[in-house]
């Protein structure tokens, strides 16, 4: 065990995905050998730039990166078609900085187009003033009492980059001009900002990702922690005083805990509606159909396919409307997507059971 003083802790550029852990908390290094977990903190020295030459600090901004700089990452897990399958490893071993947002693990795979991952050496595992491990989920937000939950569209998408997070910050943005206290959630993913800051640049009241609910990445988590932990996050945007929910999910219908949380009867609970973006009009239509089939009330498509008036028209297959950004965002097609879902409803957690409930 080796202390960590404060001004080399101070020195290193600590990853967004640590953002919720205050650095005075941060006071010593366990050191090889000792086995990691998803969301505990890891002091990494940059060995080797490769695809990802900056992190993302919790402000924000992308500091650049040099070989033996020193970072403090949180390890995870991570899926993501468009770049890295990687796991967490089963020791303090080489192994890489596969995510912006400060996410260390042992790349297995990774896309033809993408670079080889930026290695890192861990030093160590972050602990407190007591020797025990920082995780993040120590440092979720707290459980919040029963209350009145706000009516909340739920945006799901055919993959990544299909235009969820601009469908979810559009529809936001079309929310507040219609004067709706907007809160803004991301339940699934992989740590890093930009889908948050999205949010709060279209206007949300309150903005919340899953690294506020405990969680460094949610690849390969338990499903009914998942689902617990968006319901924390639905709550506490109640708690701010949020009119109307706007939740996000990460990746496919195909990808693993995406798939999960579709079928969970309690996450289906949550949704009043769902806006579903898509790449191209196949993807749309069967996208639609699926969620369907698991008993979610499709409002309307939206993704990459608005960009072209012909997968716009194809889509129309799907028999539900089409929305853009400039549709998402007039106050008053965004009102009208809402309009069925107003009521907000009371859920109630406690001893792992819910019990959800229309307000009359």
């Amino acid at each position: 065990m080796e202390i960590l003083d404060c001004e080399r802790i101070a020195k290193a550029k600590r990853a967004f995905t640590t953002r919720r852990i205050p650095t005075e908390r941060m006071r010593m290094l366990l050191s090889p050998p000792a086995e990691p977990k998803a969301g505990d903190l890891v002091l990494a020295r940059i060995e080797a730039l490769g695809h990802h030459k900056s992190v993302e600090l919790p402000s924000g901004r992308k500091a650049a990166l040099a070989a033996t700089d020193e970072v403090v990452l949180a390890y995870g897990n991570r899926y993501a078609p468009d770049q890295f399958e990687a796991i967490v490893p089963a020791d303090l071993g080489p192994c890489h900085m596969v995510a912006a947002g400060g996410v260390a693990s042992r790349a297995m795979a990774w896309h033809d187009k993408t670079m080889s991952p930026t290695a890192i050496v861990p030093l160590g595992l972050v602990t407190n003033s007591c020797g025990r491990v920082l995780n993040v989920a120590d440092f979720a937000v707290a459980p919040q009492p029963a209350r009145l939950i706000p009516p909340t569209i739920v945006v799901f998408g055919t993959s990544m980059n299909s235009g969820k997070t601009t469908t979810a910050a559009s529809l936001v943005r079309g929310l507040t001009r219609a004067g709706f206290a907007v809160g803004a959630a991301k339940v699934t993913g992989t740590g890093a900002g930009n889908d948050l800051w999205s949010m709060m640049d279209a206007g949300a009241c309150a903005a919340l990702d899953f690294t506020d609910a405990g969680f460094a990445t949610t690849y390969l988590a338990p499903i009914d922690a998942i689902v617990e932990g968006a319901q924390h996050l639905l709550h506490s945007l109640a708690a701010t005083g949020a009119e109307i929910a706007v939740l996000e999910v990460a990746d496919g219908l195909f990808q693993s805990e995406t798939a999960a949380l579709a079928k969970s009867p309690e996450f289906r609970e949550l949704s009043g509606g769902v806006l579903f973006a898509a790449g191209d009009a196949m993807g749309a239509v069967a996208g639609c159909e699926r969620l369907r089939e698991l008993g979610y009330d499709v409002l309307g498509l939206s993704g990459l396919l608005t960009c072209s008036p012909l997968a716009r028209r194809e889509a129309g297959a799907a028999n539900v409307p089409v929305y853009g950004v400039k549709e998402l965002t007039d106050p008053a097609t965004a009102a009208s997507i809402v309009s069925g879902i107003l009521n907000p409803r009371l859920m109630v957690i406690a001893g792992g059971t819910q019990c959800l409930y229309q307000e009359s």
